[in-house]
Parts: structure tokens; C-alpha cells; sequence
């Protein structure tokens, strides 16, 4: 499997992998997603819609550990800030994990085939 592939979802070619790649795309999503039958029809624009959602957040905690300390600073006590940036911190490693899997996902949903190098 490709570096980044989730281990939620099947290998491409496996029975069923194109289904386990649509259930972890919308574990990634708003539940509001789910009502959307054009999603459901056409998994590569659930992949993009994933990217696109999962990208946003990736950038928002991004955002938020770069200025937490500042805004908050006279707010909040010291070890509270600190709490904070570490969950920044914790979800924007875990958003990063998940980007790369929509991508080589939605790679396989597009028919590419991953070749290892040597």
C-alpha cells in the first residue's frame, strides 16, 4: 500500500474496498454530508469534498497554535495555554495523517495504480 494508505480502508481490488473507502471519507466529514446521495454515486467527489474539509481544519489548527498564546494569554492561566497548544498540536498531526490518506485514496478511486520504488 502506498505510504499514508488508512488502515481503515481495504486495499484497492480487495471485495468491498471502494465501500470501506466511502465509510472512512464520511467518518472525515460533517454527519449533514451522509444526506447527499451525489456522494454516495460518485466517491471520487466525496474524496474531493474530504480534501477540502479536512484541509480547512488542517489550516484552522494551524492558525490556532501559531496565535493561542497571544490572544488568550490574558485570559486563560498559563497551564491552560499550554493544554491548548498541545491539543492544536495533537489534532493538526492527526489532520495531517488523515490529508494524506484522502489523497493516495483518492488517487485509487481515480484508477491510479501505486507502484513501489526501490
Amino acid at each position: 500500500m502506498p505510504p499514508g494508505w488508512p488502515e481503515q480502508v481495504r486495499p484497492p481490488g480487495a471485495p468491498d474496498w471502494e465501500r470501506s473507502a466511502v465509510t472512512w471519507l464520511f467518518d472525515l466529514v460533517p454527519p449533514d454530508y451522509r444526506a447527499h446521495e451525489v456522494l454516495r454515486r460518485y466517491p471520487v467527489l466525496l474524496a474531493r469534498m474530504a480534501a477540502d474539509h479536512v484541509g480547512a481544519g488542517l489550516e484552522a489548527a494551524r492558525a490556532g497554535w501559531r496565535t493561542v498564546r497571544v490572544e488568550l494569554a490574558d485570559h486563560l492561566p498559563p497551564e491552560a495555554v499550554e493544554a491548548a497548544v498541545a491539543a492544536y498540536e495533537r489534532e493538526g498531526a492527526r489532520l495531517a495523517s488523515a490529508a494524506r490518506g484522502v489523497s493516495v485514496v483518492a488517487g485509487a478511486l481515480r484508477g491510479e495504480v501505486w507502484v513501489p520504488r526501490l
